[in-house]
């Protein structure tokens, strides 16, 4: 029923009706913001990402064949923004660039949620822009290795290669975090 409704609403959004781009935008915003906002430092930025995909989407949403692939294909503007704002600051390439070699993945990814979320959020933020694209496409967004790779128009193993240095930096902020707090550090 709800999925129904949806596709009605993105059908009349293909026709220009500006209550249902509304209606769409409340729909989705909250789950866009929240991919803005991982990748994105700056909360303003992360807002303005998120008006960017929105106002993308409502220009291109007649070219959409299939309705019922919305989810995905405005998620896939919004990270592709997001993207695309990384390398206009140049930083993103950098991040990538520096000292790539392949690191073995380590196969069990709960060790590092295991910690209050705020506390892991807070130390992505302080990540390298490319150490953090790479590692919430991984484990937010739910792209493997080779998609990342094809995003990022990098290797498969620099890809494997910086969530590997993403998930050791962030250990190693929530330890300093840790031994702060119980001041020994």
């Amino acid at each position: 029923m709800q999925r129904e409704i949806h596709k009605e609403i993105i059908g009349k959004c293909q026709t220009g009706d500006r209550k249902a781009q509304y209606q769409l935008y409340s729909l989705y915003s909250s789950a866009m913001y929240n991919i803005c906002r991982r990748m994105m430092v700056d909360e303003d930025e992360a807002k303005d990402l998120l008006q960017e995909s929105f106002v993308e989407a409502f220009i291109q949403i007649k070219k959409l064949k299939d309705i019922s692939f919305f989810s995905a294909w405005i998620k896939r503007i919004t990270i592709n923004k997001c993207l695309n704002a990384m390398r206009k600051k140049k930083l993103f390439a950098l991040s990538l660039e520096e000292g790539i070699e392949v690191v073995e993945e380590i196969e069990n990814d709960d060790d590092l949620i295991q910690l209050e979320a705020k506390q892991v959020l807070e130390a992505i933020e302080k990540l390298a822009p490319g150490h953090r694209a790479v590692l919430n496409l991984y484990l937010f967004e739910g792209y493997d290795h080779k998609e990342i790779g094809q995003i990022l128009n990098i290797t498969e193993s620099a890809s494997k290669s910086q969530f590997s240095k993403a998930k050791a930096r962030i250990r190693n902020i929530l330890e300093e975090q840790k031994d702060q707090s119980y001041g020994t550090g």
